[in-house]
């Protein structure tokens, strides 16, 4: 799933102008893997806060703005290490954090889409990791774990 999450940061940041401008040159690859590992682990420990995957994804369509604990949660990791780890100054941290709900929506809407099995609620609870056996325990619940 880590990779599909990374296809959309791809995707979503590199079409942003404001966005693709702030990362230096040479740092793409990199800094869109660390948005993807903090949207990973971000949704992970939300999946668990939100009762699960459908609790997850359900609030991630109902509709996210910057001040949502989904938005926040990933947002406090993500800036701090963007600045710390790849010099980017609060501009492109801000760009980057601004990005997020619609980002997060995107994911969502592939999760519910039943024509597109790139990510799925199953597929989300099989791999995110901190779901403290939630994900296994549905799994084996439906018969997939």
């Amino acid at each position: 799933m880590f990779d599909q999450i990374l296809d959309l940061v791809k995707s979503h940041l590199g079409n942003n102008p404001q966005v693709a401008a702030a990362v230096p040159p040479g740092q793409e690859d990199a800094v869109h893997r660390e948005v993807a590992t903090q949207i990973q682990n971000g949704l992970a420990t939300q999946a668990a806060a939100q009762g699960g995957v459908g609790g997850l994804l359900s609030h991630l369509q109902s509709g996210l703005t910057s001040g949502s604990p989904v938005v926040n949660a990933i947002e406090g990791g993500l800036m701090g290490t963007l600045g710390s780890k790849f010099g980017l100054p609060p501009a492109a941290t801000g760009a980057i954090a601004a990005a997020l709900p619609g980002l997060l929506q995107k994911f969502a809407h592939k999760a519910n889409d039943p024509n597109d099995p790139s990510i799925t609620p199953d597929s989300i609870s099989k791999h995110l990791p901190n779901l403290g056996g939630l994900g296994g325990a549905l799994g084996g619940l439906f018969g997939g774990g």
